[in-house]
């Protein structure tokens, strides 16, 4: 019996993969004296229809078609049996004989921008459509001319699956029958500019490793162990509790160690070490490794260079079960221009702004989200909920706020133009990061987001229902380079620099603050921390142990890069990561750092004891001076409060000579005070001048206290001194 013939602009359009309804022309269709089926299949050298049990061969009408009429109305279910000129058969079901594998609702909430668990329902989901096993195929390509799915599955000819357009949403979709997890594939793009592009799937959730970048199918077999701990974690104010944080580069931080191995080894260190936390530099996909994984292409695949999401998952699990909290790097402000990711996904801007002067991030190469398109803002804050629901992060470090906030950041005038009211805010990006947290935070109980912001925005931990952005913690960069560059002068100069030091004080509780010494401050030629301060080897460890003991008891919470918990002496490298060998024991100097691991594991151990150093962190009224302005002898005294009141006096002397009976008021709390911590004693490789025994309360008044004690102040040392 004759077939219904394609148009020659049928032909055409389907062809170059430009039909925005394929099922219309492929599948089975009702004609005259039976049922229609038409397959597309460029590679093959015959096609059949497989139905009730018999093969129906399909008329061969060029460029890949096979066509046929079936006597009697459309089988309910039937396959393609396809011929290969290899000598190859293949028998499937037909994609073309299925209804869309998405819902309305998913729809109109993609359309809206407010799909909150967007990746269930876009990317490539294993699942069972109409009684038959394959993969649903969806991608957002609103200005597309056509959207082909293509893979190893179709020996990465481009031309066979056609994807239909979902109308308005701007959503394309294709349910393949047979294809399950570990498929790879991409998508053909024919933008609005006429030009194909083979792409990475946006919602990819497995990718290749880099350098390769095909996206991979997934489907997630873990079951966690980690349910203890996600009742628990939000039984306490994050702002309330402890909260150390170990910053790491899990790629460099023991090189060649995948997440199961990390596993194996990372939570066992970060628990004898004390922190509370790990923060992991951006886990997401990225294309170059120099990166650090701050330039996204693949945001909801963890990195395939340390293993696949399964593992990924074991790895966060592990550190729970130990009693660890888990927070990542989030880097929404940016992604990089690589044309087989987003960048110009359909041909037109879609991911990132319109006007090149909103688009082009100026300091890195790379293009800025359009967070005025609804569908873009959903990507980003159903990726933040992703990592928190899937991945059970407890926590999103937020990179780059800073650039996102201010239209004119990094641009000169002429380059940027203000918002409707005449200003350098960013108002699409307020309202993203609104969103973003409020999301998170109703979303995820337990969970922190943390902001990397620079400069004196007002609000950035104020809730967004009193009109801040919402989120929980901002790093302190303001104290960080204040103290990095007292800490850099020579003591014989710092009581001229004393202010840097207590600065911070006078806004510290305008914000919920982290105290940061990150990754940031140890490379580019920063040095690592140890080589930041002047002086011979000895002065220089003193002066970190110092400052690190000053950094644990000063209000707000600490957060310290990896290498630095032992005073490394060359800044971070991440074809290197840290210098584990200046721990060995062949090593000359192997004590020296040691005894900077055994203060770090001190003060961690001791800060998670002694809750007058971190209940009150946000209540002014934990916090009172002692001394402030004792610039001329480098030397600072405050005290830290409990919430019953208990008291911590923390004593730093930066200068390099040893303070006998230095009178220091205190409470009239207690009869004697006794030493803690003491950064000076031999086993922190000090140079053991102490206070041994209790200090007498003496009835002398000093600095508005009632009573007054008088230790001795070691040279370039802190001191913490607790009621005996």
């Amino acid at each position: 019996m004759p077939t219904v013939k394609l148009s020659a602009q049928d032909r055409a359009l389907l062809l170059d993969g430009a039909h925005y309804d394929p099922h219309a022309l492929l599948g089975a269709h009702p004609v005259e004296g039976g049922t229609l089926v038409r397959a597309l299949r460029p590679l093959a050298r015959r096609v059949a229809v497989r139905a009730g049990g018999a093969d129906v061969p399909l008329d061969d009408e060029g460029d890949g078609f096979f066509a046929g009429v079936l006597a009697g109305p459309a089988p309910e279910a039937y396959q393609l049996v396809v011929a290969y000129p290899d000598g190859t058969e293949l028998v499937a079901d037909d994609p073309y004989r299925f209804l869309p594998a998405l819902g309305e609702l998913d729809l109109h909430l993609i359309a809206e921008g407010r799909h909150e668990r967007l990746w269930e329902a876009l990317g490539a989901r294993p699942m069972t459509h109409q009684g038959v096993a394959g993969t649903r195929f969806t991608v957002w390509a609103p200005n597309a001319r056509g959207v082909r799915v293509t893979g190893d599955f179709t020996h990465w000819d481009p031309t066979q699956l056609p994807m239909r357009s979902l109308g308005s949403s701007g959503v394309w979709e294709l349910f393949v029958p047979g294809v399950d997890a570990g498929a790879l594939y991409k998508y053909d793009v024919l933008g609005a500019d006429g030009a194909h592009s083979l792409r990475a799937d946006p919602l990819a959730r497995r990718t290749e490793c880099p350098p390769a970048n095909a996206s991979i199918v997934h489907r997630s077999s873990y079951v966690w162990g980690d349910a203890d701990w996600l009742a628990s974690r939000a039984k306490r104010p994050a702002h309330a509790a402890p909260l150390s944080i170990y910053e790491l580069h899990p790629a460099s931080w023991r090189p060649g160690l995948g997440y199961r191995e990390l596993a194996e080894r990372l939570p066992a260190y970060v628990r004898d070490m004390g922190f509370t936390h790990v923060e992991l530099m951006p886990p997401a996909e990225h294309p170059f490794g120099g990166s650090w994984g701050y330039q996204v292409t693949g945001y909801y695949a963890p990195t395939a260079r340390l293993g696949g999401p399964d593992d990924f998952k074991h790895l966060v699990d592990a550190l729970h079960r130990a009693g660890i909290g888990v927070l990542i790097d989030w880097v929404p402000a940016h992604f990089p221009k690589d044309e087989w990711a987003l960048a110009r996904f359909d041909g037109t801007p879609c991911y990132e702004h319109p006007d090149p002067r909103r688009a082009e991030h100026p300091d890195w190469g790379t293009l800025e989200f359009d967070y005025g398109r609804r569908e873009v803002r959903n990507f980003l804050v159903a990726n933040a909920v992703y990592w928190c629901e899937e991945y059970h992060v407890d926590g999103l470090r937020v990179d780059a706020v800073a650039s996102m906030l201010y239209l004119d950041y990094s641009r000169e005038d002429g380059q940027w133009l203000p918002n409707a009211h005449g200003g350098r805010e960013n108002l699409d990006a307020v309202a993203f990061l609104q969103e973003m947290n409020a999301t998170v935070y109703r979303r995820c109980p337990g969970v922190i987001t943390v902001a990397e912001e620079s400069t004196a925005w007002d609000g950035v931990t104020r809730a967004t229902n009193h009109g801040g952005l919402g989120f929980g913690f901002k790093w302190n960069m303001g104290w960080m380079h204040d103290t990095l560059l007292y800490l850099g002068e020579d003591p014989v100069h710092r009581a001229w620099h004393h202010h840097r030091m207590t600065f911070a004080m006078h806004y510290a509780y305008s914000e919920n603050y982290v105290l940061p010494i990150s990754h940031d401050e140890v490379v580019h030629g920063k040095g690592a921390l140890v080589s930041k301060t002047p002086g011979d080897w000895w002065r220089r460890r003193a002066d970190v142990r110092a400052y690190l003991a000053f950094m644990w008891s000063h209000p707000g919470k600490q957060l310290l890069f990896m290498g630095q918990e032992f005073a490394q002496g060359a800044e971070w490298s991440e074809a290197e990561g840290p210098q584990w060998w200046v721990l060995a024991d062949d090593y000359v100097a192997a004590g020296d750092h040691r005894g900077v691991r055994d203060l770090v594991r001190d003060l961690n151990a001791r800060y998670r004891a002694t809750p007058a150093l971190w209940e009150r962190d946000t209540d002014p009224g934990g916090f009172a001076w002692i001394t402030a302005d004792a610039a001329t002898d480098n030397v600072l005294a405050f005290l830290r409060f409990a919430a019953d009141g208990s008291p911590l006096l923390a004593v730093s002397n930066f200068s390099a000579v040893v303070r006998h009976g230095y009178r220091l008021g205190v409470p009239g709390l207690a009869d004697a005070w006794r030493e803690v911590i003491n950064t000076d004693e031999l086993r922190y490789g000090g140079g053991g001048v102490t206070n041994p025994e209790p200090l007498k309360a003496e009835t002398t008044p000093s600095h508005g206290q009632p009573v007054s004690v008088t230790p001795t102040l070691p040279p370039l040392a802190t001191v913490w001194l607790v009621p005996a």
